[in-house]
């Protein structure tokens, strides 16, 4: 732990941009808990929990390519402060929801405040790799996805207990206040010069822009930068496209989610309906199945925070022993979704989430790490973009489809869960065979690139 104790104490740009998602996951957890437990009082539906989350997903997936021209042209840290003060508005006005009318409110609200999380995303992920050194990019995803899971554990629970004890209504105001105090903090980044920079093209290349050409930049006069303007998205899109190797690394998370978009759903039923918190009562909580909720979030804290810790102290950083992390990544989200779909209690549940959070946690943190190493930080906004929006795109199609497998088709959550575990497994081989293509060229030490450049 010396490693990212040294990080934090001496990068305060990255010890800022980390602080903020301390406070803010915090927060967020709290609304998790709190909106499952409102829409499922307030309408009782497998359908509307899917309604939820597709609220939660779909902006995500629709506001992504504008979100990552802006992560390429604009300050990346003026993007994280705008969009946490609007979202900590929105939030609050999860207060005005109250009985089952006002559910589309609640939907809208929800749209809202996911967008506004799209433009945070890709500009975040394109800033970390500006405020630390290229050989710290492995350790501060492993620190920012032990963050996210020590927060998703403790916000779990404490959001867990709120909600049992004081109502969804504190947890939304929790949740609204963290995304203020996020700003403040991110506001002390001290960066030098400009963070976020043109994104540009090809036919502005050829046009004769340079980066030294910063003035006119700036003022937006140069007609090669005015000329690319509206094709920014397009032109990172091509540059996907150009290099299959990153187009692969940037697909992953949108395979991964193919499976866990269901299980989001799955657990808050498994959790219910299937396996509530024995003798809760006896502990003062009077709701059991947000108490097995906010066990399964805590568990799954500790997968995805630890998996990518103990891969990365067994693999190490090179390229090539993170793709083979996200390979062992992808089959034991496959083993432990399969588990899943047997478990007959909290002793099996709980060992069989762990698993699973396991490996989708090194998938997270060591694509992401390959991401921010290899693509050129014109680049960096737009393809970040690009795989937050193939991701969400796929997470809700598999939320959407254990709502419709369930109150359509009938079918229990452990069969849906078989399904997933399905799914997990077909895409776990089309992973493989995309390792074995690229295999050779890892392990010779070079990186399967059709272009030379790598990240600026």
């Amino acid at each position: 732990m010396n490693e990212y104790l040294a990080l934090l104490r001496h990068n305060p740009n990255f010890r800022y941009l980390w602080l903020g998602s301390v406070i803010s996951q915090l927060g967020d957890w709290f609304n998790v808990i709190a909106a499952a437990e409102l829409i499922t009082r307030l309408t009782d539906s497998g359908l509307a929990l899917s309604g939820l989350f597709l609220a939660r997903f779909l902006p995500l997936f629709v506001v992504s390519p504008v979100a990552g021209v802006l992560a390429d042209r604009f300050n990346r840290k003026h993007i994280l402060i705008l969009s946490d003060v609007l979202r900590g508005v929105t939030v609050l006005g999860f207060l005005l929801v109250r009985e089952p009318a006002d559910v589309p409110l609640f939907y809208l609200l929800t749209i809202v405040q996911f967008a506004l999380s799209a433009l945070f995303t890709p500009a975040r992920g394109a800033l970390l790799a500006n405020v630390v050194r290229p050989g710290e990019l492995v350790a501060a995803n492993a620190l920012d996805s032990l963050t996210w899971s020590t927060m998703l554990a403790l916000g779990a629970f404490l959001g867990g207990v709120v909600a049992a004890l004081f109502g969804a209504e504190t947890a939304f105001v929790v949740d609204g206040l963290s995304f203020g105090l996020s700003a403040l903090v991110i506001g002390r980044i001290a960066l030098v010069g400009r963070v976020g920079n043109p994104p540009l093209s090809p036919r502005a290349e050829e046009a004769g822009y340079h980066p030294a050409l910063q003035g006119a930049e700036e003022a937006g006069y140069h007609p090669a930068l005015q000329q690319q303007s509206r094709f920014a998205f397009l032109d990172g899109f091509r540059y996907v496209l150009r290099e299959p190797f990153i187009l692969g690394i940037a697909l992953a998370k949108a395979g991964g989610s193919l499976t866990w978009g269901a299980i989001n759903v799955l657990e808050i039923q498994y959790a219910n309906d299937l396996f509530p918190l024995p003798n809760a009562g006896r502990f003062g909580v009077s709701d059991p199945g947000t108490a097995t909720l906010g066990l399964i979030y805590v568990v799954s804290g500790l997968g995805t925070g630890l998996g990518p810790l103990l891969m990365r102290r067994w693999l190490g950083d090179a390229p090539r022993r993170l793709v083979l992390g996200t390979t062992l990544g992808f089959i034991t989200m496959t083993v432990g979704t399969a588990a899943l779909a047997f478990v007959g209690g909290l002793s099996t549940l709980l060992p069989a989430t762990l698993l699973r959070t396991v490996g989708t946690g090194t998938l997270w943190v060591f694509t992401a790490a390959l991401l921010q190493t290899i693509v050129p930080d014109r680049y960096r906004g737009r393809v970040f973009a690009f795989e937050f929006a193939a991701l969400t795109l796929t997470q809700s199609l598999s939320t959407l489809g254990a709502g419709v497998l369930q109150d359509r088709a009938g079918l229990a959550a452990p069969g849906v869960m078989a399904v997933q575990a399905t799914i997990s497994l077909v895409v776990t081989l089309l992973w493989l065979l995309f390792h074995l293509r690229h295999r050779a060229t890892l392990r010779a030490g070079r990186l399967p690139l059709r272009s030379t450049a790598l990240a600026d």
